[in-house]
């Protein structure tokens, strides 16, 4: 487009002064020129240079010097050709003279010129045309034949730079499903041979982190399976010793049992994904609540706004149950609250209990990691609850934080997208 307009667009033709015109500014005379720039004198101490050579300059110097009264040597007529070699450019210039009223006799300069007339003290007295300031006619022209085109392509633009974010935001989706649900659909082999290829690499690498998360999810399961073979025979074996011993063993032997069972649970549910539906987290919450507030226990949810998301019924069930119940069972009581930040859908939940140390604020979350005393083995803890809830939340593609209450107690924050 922009060499179109440079080859069609007809080239800048520059002014010029009649030879009166210049000897008239140069006696003083007041010029008005409507069409072209005005002519300044002023005074210099060495002659205008390069001068100009042609066929009409001798004459032209020879014109002005008669008419001023000053020997030929005395006037110096300086300046650059420019675009005087341009055929067109001659014949706009002559046919603009014409228009004009001059004759072909007739002489005149073309712009950019400097008329110089040694005075009697040696200085040169120069007529010359005024500086342009800003863009010239044809810089004008120009630039808005380049902002014409620039509108007339702006459609084709819009249309070829979606064409190209348009895969890489289909990636960035698909990255973000995948984060949400390791089961997403892989992503479809469209477009460009480019990109066909990234997205046959991209579902290769989805099928690759399923297999592996499943396969190690696979061998950890089995491992806690298989464990249950030599506790059980531990249990007869233990039947022949003093009742004393017998019964340290056998508490030992529960509590490895219990963590077995623990671990399947969590394997179980980390592997086994249910299927998402949208569901209103506010009433989720408010029915969890209601049922923990049945059996005696110190629960409570502020009344909101309906938050609804796409998510796991079941799972997010078990993720809100867990929170409810450790800020029961640690902190004597349980104050609720759904609503919506930034895209995300917030359930927050206080109790009154000693809370944790920063330090340990992560490592809370870690499988079967638990503080001592509040989160001894005397309150029948594992050290699975808070990671299970982690595992829901990631899952879901949000998470979940606690932090200390000023007042004391300890936050529980649930962040899920929406």
């Amino acid at each position: 487009m922009s060499t179109l307009l440079l080859f069609a667009l007809p080239p800048p033709a520059p002014d010029f002064y009649r030879v009166t015109e210049i000897e008239r500014t140069y006696r003083g005379d007041e010029m008005v020129f409507t069409e072209r720039k005005p002519l300044i004198v002023t005074t210099s101490a060495t002659a205008p240079s390069p001068e100009l050579e042609g066929q009409s300059i001798p004459a032209i110097r020879k014109r002005i010097a008669a008419d001023l009264g000053v020997p030929v040597r005395d006037v110096v007529i300086a300046g650059e050709r420019g675009p005087l070699s341009d055929r067109r450019i001659g014949r706009i210039i002559r046919d603009r003279a014409a228009r004009q009223g001059m004759s072909a006799e007739e002489h005149f300069l073309i712009t950019p010129f400097k008329v110089g007339v040694r005075q009697f003290d040696g200085t040169w007295r120069v007529v010359k045309t005024a500086p342009t300031v800003g863009l010239s006619d044809w810089q004008q022209r120009l630039a808005l034949w380049f902002a014409a085109s620039a509108l007339a392509m702006s459609p084709v633009a819009w249309l070829f730079a979606r064409r190209l974010t348009k895969p890489i935001k289909t990636f960035a989706e698909a990255a973000e499903r995948l984060g949400r649900d390791p089961n997403a659909p892989p992503l479809e082999l469209k477009g460009p041979a480019e990109i066909g290829m990234a997205a046959r690499a991209f579902n290769d690498m989805q099928e690759r982190l399923r297999r592996y998360v499943e396969d190690r999810t696979a061998m950890v399961g089995a491992i806690a399976h298989d464990l249950r073979t030599p506790l059980t025979r531990l249990r007869f074996r233990i039947e022949g010793l003093p009742e004393e011993q017998r019964a340290k063993y056998a508490a030992d032997l529960d509590q490895m049992e219990e963590m077995i069972t623990a671990t399947l649970a969590f394997v179980r549910d980390a592997t086994k994904t249910g299927e998402r539906t949208p569901l209103e987290l506010s009433s989720l919450v408010e029915s969890l609540c209601d049922e923990m507030a049945e059996t005696g226990a110190d629960v409570q949810v502020e009344r909101g706004d309906k938050v609804v998301l796409t998510g796991d019924p079941m799972a997010l069930r078990r993720l809100l149950a867990n929170l409810l119940e450790n800020a029961v069972k640690f902190g004597g009581r349980a104050r609720a609250r759904v609503f919506q930040a930034d895209g995300h859908a917030v359930v927050e939940i206080d109790d009154d209990g000693p809370g944790i140390p920063p330090k340990d604020a992560e490592r809370v979350f870690e499988p079967f990691f638990r503080r001592e005393p509040s989160r001894s083995r005397q309150t029948g803890g594992i050290g699975l609850g808070l990671a299970v809830v982690r595992t829901i939340a990631r899952g879901h593609g949000g998470d979940v934080s606690l932090s200390n209450r000023l007042g004391g107690g300890l936050t529980a924050r649930v962040q899920l997208p929406l």
